[in-house]
């Protein structure tokens, strides 16, 4: 459920990945449903958080500001993958919030 958020509306990358990383798990779902992951990874970079709540997509528009951890969530092939990019921007990671 996209909000009416500045981030929202950005096609440029808002902010570096770091380093690119997924779980096995995350690639072994991608591959098998032949989905690539980077078309989400680009979401998060440009300020769509997915399908995280008001008050975490609030959170991340601040932590976007003024430093902090992002989070987003989006189902893929049924489900839910998390992209956290570190607060430090050193590195950005797709997993299942199972392996969190």
């Amino acid at each position: 459920m996209p909000f009416p958020i500045n981030a929202t509306t950005a096609k440029q990358p808002l902010f570096p990945l770091g380093q690119l990383l997924a779980t096995p798990g995350v690639l072994a779902h991608c591959d098998r449903h032949g989905i690539l992951i980077l078309p989400y990874v680009l979401r998060h970079q440009c300020g769509d958080w997915g399908e995280v709540g008001a008050e975490d997509w609030q959170a991340n528009d601040t932590a976007l500001r003024h430093g902090g951890r992002l989070l987003s969530t989006y189902t893929v092939a049924s489900e839910k993958i998390w992209i956290i990019s570190e607060a430090d921007r050193s590195s950005t990671t797709a997993l299942f919030p199972s392996e969190y």
